[in-house]
């Protein structure tokens, strides 16, 4: 009864603010992709290269950041920081207005463990209310002073990738060794090149805001119903953005399944067409920024499987005050950050009493 009440007031309270979507990573396809070009050979590789380098946007993170960051352990493992913003401009218009300033809506935390075979993924919920360090200004515009108790998306709103690493960082304890950035088309794009991607629904999904109505039974998603599900919210669980989390790591797990399985290293065209959407799609850190780079980081995530990958939320609780927000619950954040520092699994009493853990968002889809 506790649980329905709390659902109840946080649907009912009016105040939250305007809403934006989020999208599960399409870093497996990137990653799949990018790992296949070096595979198309013939005498078009040079101009492959030369063209899929062309469509590479690199941020280096490094010099915006200089020395100001956790210590650079060389212990065989890899994190990257993935990170969905939700802009509204240009083509991404169509999912809501654009006001002006994109947000980080859906931020995960890639641990690759020493060996490449494992993996576990942090979800961080955008309204985690942190506190964020000053950061040089996006806009180029001197500094953007820190301050407590303001929510995780807002460091890339005002400075961008290298401020929503530095909040990582400094949340975490553990330096980035690589960023990565998709967006709305280019997410849709990646499907559709895909061949789409087959889940099978426990329940019935109606959700007018994602434009998503999905009837219990297996279904092979485009591009557009998978961002649909992805953005889904007001239909599954509570009706916050924990329950969408879920909803996306589930998600996530049926895509890491369909690009394992779908050969697309047997066609040299579709991994062409998947490979230069996925260099047209992402962003990454400048040390990616090239299909060398890229591969060379593929080949350390082709081995791992959705069974390989552990995905967890940050352990948070709803803000007493605001029940639009969470707040981390710091014992159990640092057992999931110490963890991963360590290069172990995170351990199950860590998200125990999490709310991002609770309910069944992450039940009502699993891969086809």
């Amino acid at each position: 009864m506790a649980e329905q009440s709390r659902s109840s007031r946080i649907r009912g309270t009016g105040r939250r603010r305007k809403e934006r979507s989020g999208r599960a990573k399409a870093l497996t396809v990137t990653a799949w992709a990018a790992a296949g070009v070096v595979l198309l050979g013939g005498t078009g590789l040079g101009y492959v290269y030369f063209k899929l380098d062309g469509n590479l946007k690199g941020v280096d993170i490094n010099t915006r950041l200089g020395t100001d960051r956790p210590a650079d352990v060389d212990n065989g493992s890899m994190d990257v920081l993935v990170l969905g913003s939700d802009s509204r401009s240009g083509d991404n218009a169509e999912y809501g207005e654009d006001e002006g300033g994109a947000r980080s809506d859906t931020a995960m935390v890639l641990h690759v463990y020493e060996g490449r075979k494992k993996a576990s993924v942090v979800s961080i919920p955008r309204d985690t209310l942190i506190e964020r360090p000053a950061c040089a200004s996006d806009s180029g515009g001197g500094k953007v002073p820190g301050g407590r108790h303001q929510m995780f998306n807002t460091a890339y709103e005002v400075g961008g990738p290298a401020c929503a690493v530095k909040t990582v960082e400094k949340m975490s304890g553990i330096r980035m060794d690589h960023y990565i950035e998709v967006d709305f088309t280019g997410f849709k794009k990646l499907v559709d090149d895909l061949g789409g991607v087959e889940i099978t629904t426990s329940r019935p999904i109606d959700d007018d805001k994602s434009r998503l109505h999905l009837k219990p039974g297996t279904h092979t998603l485009d591009g557009e119903k998978s961002l649909g599900l992805v953005r889904t919210r007001k239909s599954v669980g509570d009706g916050s953005d924990l329950g969408r989390i879920q909803l996306q790591q589930a998600f996530m797990r049926a895509l890491i399944d369909q690009v394992k399985d779908v050969g697309v290293l047997t066609s040299p065209k579709k991994l062409y067409d998947l490979a230069d959407s996925a260099t047209r799609t992402v962003t990454t850190d400048s040390d990616l920024a090239s299909v060398k780079e890229l591969a060379g980081f593929a080949s350390g995530l082709k081995g791992i499987g959705a069974d390989d990958m552990k995905m967890v939320t940050l352990p948070v609780r709803y803000d007493p005050a605001d029940l639009n927000r969470v707040l981390p619950l710091q014992r159990q954040s640092r057992q999931v950050w110490e963890a991963l520092r360590q290069d172990r699994p995170v351990p199950a009493a860590a998200t125990r009493d999490s709310a991002g853990d609770k309910g069944d968002a992450g039940e009502i889809v699993a891969g086809g």
